[in-house]
């Protein structure tokens, strides 16, 4: 029995030290292995020595100044810092409650004692240790390259079980006595530690949904900026074909004048102007950003049988900068172009109307398209569970209270309306 419990000690102080060691992230060099062997070396001789000299029951008491303290030092100046270290021994001495109650467990599963315990811990020890080794390990080092506070939050519970374990359990007898203090400090510290969870992941979610809308008003940019510039290539190319063929078309034109075919060269005319009508973007006001977002969505409606009236008086230079006058005009139209589109999958037919300008020194936006009229509202904003939608409108919403406006959607006589003032 005596020298079950002396291996376990060992064993558990190796668990203890190699899981110290992996929490933290700076011994990858070969001397800083040997110092950190050599010192776990030191402190499993100092242990068997003193296990014999003075007994287990005085080690398991002396434990943090002959384990837990030189240990901590060691890492500290291997790691050349102060904190970390100190909340790696106290994480992994949390950790070591694993092979404990796995052990407790099986003794009340089998009425076994102390010799049960010690066997139990002593068998599981090399499997619970690489599972952490394996799994949990990786997602500690990464704490360690956080912020000092968030450092400390990680280690605040590990720092509480400590105290409290060595003051209820080892140097007094209050939680096997039942003080109600000592046996609800703990379902207390989970307590707490889960509502600051909650909060956090909270925290998180909200800033992972902030980023999703600014990713996904830049991946509308981006696809924005893609038509537009394809749209100018095409006009480039058609300009320099209808450019190239010019002489061509002057001696068809010539030849139909002089044998006096004026109709036929005159329906030549009108052909050729269409298309180079059809090729060129539309001006539809003096902002060029909103100039090529109407141009291409125009195209895009026209294309789909959709039609599309935008009547735009846009200056040059606005209060509104260009990115977010992109987003803000391909959003509204985009979505008016899919719901009309998804009328026109059902039989319907779909318009839509653009009415911008400036107003007492803002801008006022009014988009209108045809609509079913079964639209949900939540807190008058247009609500969808689909995935991947949604996202546009709160960006819009953004949009127009980063400058401080004013914005409304409505349904009125089977049509939706987003007007904004910014």
């Amino acid at each position: 029995m005596k020298y079950i419990r002396l291996i376990n000690l060992a064993s558990v102080g190796v668990f203890g030290m190699v899981l110290s060691v992996a929490f933290c992230d700076g011994f990858r060099t070969r001397r800083k292995r040997m110092a950190v062997m050599v010192s776990m070396a030191a402190i499993l001789l100092l242990q068997g020595i003193l296990y014999f000299r003075i007994g287990p029951d005085m080690i398991e008491s002396a434990y943090p100044l002959i384990t837990h303290f030189p240990l901590a030092v060691v890492l500290c100046i291997l790691e050349r810092r102060l904190l970390w270290p100190v909340i790696s021994v106290l994480t992994a001495y949390l950790c070591c409650q694993l092979r404990r109650w796995m052990a407790l467990l099986a003794m009340v599963l089998f009425a076994g004692g102390d010799t049960m315990q010690n066997t139990v811990e002593l068998v599981i020890t090399v499997p619970v240790l690489l599972f952490l080794l394996r799994f949990i390990a990786p997602s500690v080092r990464s704490v360690s390259h956080g912020t000092v506070p968030m450092q400390c939050q990680f280690g605040l519970v590990p720092a509480l079980y400590y105290g409290f374990d060595y003051l209820t359990r080892i140097y007094t007898n209050m939680l096997l006595e039942g003080v109600l203090v000592a046996v609800e400090f703990m379902p207390f510290v989970c307590s707490v530690a889960y509502l600051v969870f909650v909060s956090q992941i909270a925290e998180r979610e909200r800033v992972r949904v902030r980023m999703e809308q600014t990713q996904n008003s830049l991946n509308l940019q981006i696809t924005q900026a893609v038509r537009e510039i394809e749209a100018l290539r095409e006009s480039q190319r058609k300009t320099s074909i209808y450019r190239h063929d010019l002489r061509h078309h002057i001696q068809y034109l010539s030849a139909c004048i002089e044998n006096g075919l004026l109709e036929q060269a005159r329906g030549y005319l009108k052909e050729v102007y269409s298309e180079i009508e059809s090729s060129q973007i539309t001006v539809f006001c003096e902002n060029e950003v909103a100039n090529l977002i109407f141009s291409a969505f125009s195209g895009r409606a026209r294309d789909a049988g959709i039609p599309i009236t935008v009547r735009a008086n846009i200056p040059q230079v606005i209060a509104v900068s260009e990115s977010d006058l992109c987003v803000l005009l391909s959003n509204a139209l985009e979505n008016a172009l899919h719901a009309c589109q998804e009328r026109n999958k059902r039989g319907l037919s779909g318009t839509i109307e653009v009415c911008v300008s400036p107003k007492n020194g803002k801008l006022f936006l009014e988009f209108s398209n045809s609509c079913d009229g079964n639209i949900t509202f939540d807190h008058g904003i247009p609500y969808t569970d689909s995935p991947g939608h949604g996202l546009g409108v709160r960006s819009m919403c953004g949009i127009v209270k980063k400058y401080g406006g004013m914005c409304d959607f409505s349904v009125k006589e089977g049509k939706f309306f987003f007007r904004a003032l910014l």
